[in-house]
């Protein structure tokens, strides 16, 4: 018996399914795989034309031990905690607040303040670069760890009010309704009944935060100058010699700055997934 042409239809694409996947995968993984080969050679095999073979030293300890020896790369970590850390609770506690409001409220200019919040996502951030610098110059935040968790903060708060704002709409607010019959209070309502029921929501949303902040490179090195409040994103370049790239050591110090959104991930991975699925079975 031969196969219907929808049968004949659904073979083709489960064969391309299965040719184009490996493929994207292999393709994805393959600057990956080229930073760690050069994170475990040294310079020697760089400088031979040896990239991608095997390495003639494994020498990924002695790179290990020179980022973090020869360069303040502890401090740049530290840095970015501290620069993500506080972005993260500050953008993610403002979208909550702005999204129950959006969302639980009907007032007027409701639609434009949110369309507002959303087109702040599309503004490219090249085209603010020297009114910002400006700015921080103004305020006396230039070059400062308080000064890029400002503006990060100002920045993903669009972003994440979007996002909070959808998730909050789709409860049903029936529930607001019983609880202020009950005599409960509008920040008791956010409190004890948003806050609880969004809590996956708020979970993916903090490793989509994490992850941006923590690998930005265009803002630190646009508002930040010295060592003191460089980011490690931005300090990796601080791992170059005077004449020469060490891309031994920029791979290296590549790998240890991967470690920590990649474990926030896999920590939150059961949320992060919850809350990205939240609602998809709604009709």
């Amino acid at each position: 018996m031969f196969p219907t042409p929808i049968e004949r239809t659904s073979i083709v694409t489960r064969s391309a399914y299965r040719i184009i996947l490996p493929a994207s995968l292999i393709l994805w993984l393959i600057p990956l795989l080229g930073v760690m080969l050069t994170a475990l050679r040294g310079p020697g095999d760089i400088t031979a034309g040896n990239l991608w073979g095997l390495p003639s030293q494994w020498m990924f300890l002695t790179n290990m031990h020179d980022v973090f020896t020869n360069t303040p790369m502890f401090d740049f970590i530290i840095n970015s905690f501290k620069i993500t850390v506080p972005t993260m609770i500050g953008a993610v506690a403002l979208s909550c607040m702005t999204g129950f409001a959006l969302a639980a409220y009907q007032f007027k200019g409701n639609l434009l303040l949110f369309f507002i919040f959303v087109a702040g996502n599309f503004i490219p951030f090249q085209i603010l670069m020297i009114p910002v610098r400006d700015l921080t110059f103004q305020l006396g935040l230039y070059d400062t760890v308080t000064g890029l968790v400002m503006f990060h903060v100002a920045f993903q708060t669009g972003f994440c009010t979007l996002f909070m704002r959808n998730f909050i709409r789709a409860l049903p607010h029936e529930l607001f309704e019983a609880a202020r019959i009950d005599g409960a209070s509008e920040f008791t309502i956010f409190w004890k009944i948003v806050l609880p029921l969004t809590r996956p929501a708020i979970a993916a949303l903090c490793v989509l935060i994490f992850t941006f902040i923590w690998n930005d490179y265009f803002w630190a090195t646009v508002l930040i100058q010295g060592q003191h409040a460089m980011p490690v994103t931005a300090g990796l370049k601080s791992l170059n010699g005077q004449w020469i790239a060490a891309y031994h050591l920029i791979s290296a110090g590549s790998i240890v700055a991967a470690i920590p959104p990649v474990l926030m991930f896999f920590i939150m991975q059961r949320h992060f997934i919850a809350g990205l699925t939240l609602g998809a079975n709604k009709g």
